[in-house]
């Protein structure tokens, strides 16, 4: 055990004296300006680079997967791959109905203007076969999924992020975290309250959503917003007023203690509580996270420490938490 504890302080020693001899990547009058410095400030665009790093290996090997259950299931068929296509996919597309050109044209009016259905109705036919392939070609690969062990070893890019002790929805125990770092003065942040509530509709207690605070510097109301919203969970009701605050279009002081009244909080306590800005460092702490995180923008949000940014569909939400859910679902023992 000594032994142990000493070759652990002389590799700790070791590592210390690497990253002290290692040459800064610049100097200003003297001042060296390190690697790590450089790293830890544009860390949101490294994370990005992260990501889309992360999304090009998937898409390529989603392609590499699909050729290959292709080719094994062409040839245990005794066809060619494009023999299979045909028949699988294209055959397998019907034309789409004059009802559902229809709804493509209404749905689009706005950027098709004027133009006559019947001129611009090729085109939508040849979309929407398009897009029935490309669905049709999805079903297949799942099926021969089955058919065809398959797994897949490529990990995504995770980002180590806590709760911070912030209030929490869905739950306790589930497979996926989802921690969001919003503004209540951003507008994106309002729309993805959205596609979050949806989101706690669809998975229930699969997910767990936890809320942390990054005001925005150029939102004068969002830092008072946020350490109210503290003071009603200090009464134990801050999902009601986080949705108050979502749902309104005013934040100033006044109506900050308005809604506090609506939501039936102790006004005297919460008055005294905001006056005295009693949970700033809370808040401070949760910016100085999202930071350390790479977020620079809201709202961004991290599903098991899997960062997605910005004002999110539901799809991308169920894209990412179901992968994660297969992912833990394939490291459970059988």
């Amino acid at each position: 055990m000594q032994k142990l504890i000493v070759s652990m302080m002389v590799l700790g020693l070791c590592r210390g004296i690497a990253a002290a001899a290692e040459p800064p990547v610049a100097t200003v009058g003297g001042q060296p300006i390190t690697r790590a410095q450089l790293e830890a400030h544009v860390k949101p665009k490294l994370v990005e680079i992260d990501n889309q790093r992360y999304e090009a290996l998937q898409e390529g090997l989603d392609e590499l997967i699909a050729d290959q259950l292709f080719a094994l299931e062409a040839k245990a068929r005794g066809i060619t791959p494009e023999a299979l296509l045909q028949k699988e996919i294209t055959e397998k597309v019907p034309p789409p109905s004059d009802a559902d050109v229809q709804k493509v044209y209404d749905d689009n009016k706005a950027e098709i203007g004027n133009t006559p259905l019947e001129t611009i109705k090729p085109r939508i036919v040849e979309y929407l076969l398009q897009q029935g392939a490309m669905n049709r070609r999805t079903a297949l690969v799942t099926e021969l999924k089955g058919k065809y062990k398959t797994t897949v070893a490529l990990q995504p890019p995770v980002i180590d992020v806590g709760t911070g002790g912030r209030p929490e929805r869905g739950g306790k125990n589930a497979t996926v975290t989802i921690i969001e770092f919003s503004d209540y003065e951003c507008p994106f942040c309002k729309r993805a309250e959205a596609s979050v509530e949806q989101v706690l509709t669809k998975y229930g207690d699969k997910v767990r959503f936890v809320y942390r605070d990054f005001p925005l510097p150029m939102h004068a109301n969002a830092r008072p917003a946020a350490e109210a919203a503290h003071c009603a969970q200090a009464q134990g009701k801050f999902w009601e007023y986080h949705a108050k605050l979502f749902a309104s279009s005013d934040l100033s002081a006044d109506k900050l203690k308005a809604l506090a009244t609506e939501v039936g909080l102790d006004r005297t306590k919460f008055d005294e509580c905001v006056a005295k800005q009693e949970f700033k460092a809370a808040v401070d702490k949760d910016a100085a996270d999202g930071a350390d995180a790479g977020v620079n923008g809201t709202p961004a949000f991290f599903i098991n420490g899997r960062m997605l940014s910005g004002a999110q569909p539901l799809e991308k939400f169920q894209e990412v938490i179901d992968e994660e859910l297969a992912r833990s679902k394939n490291a459970k023992p059988s």
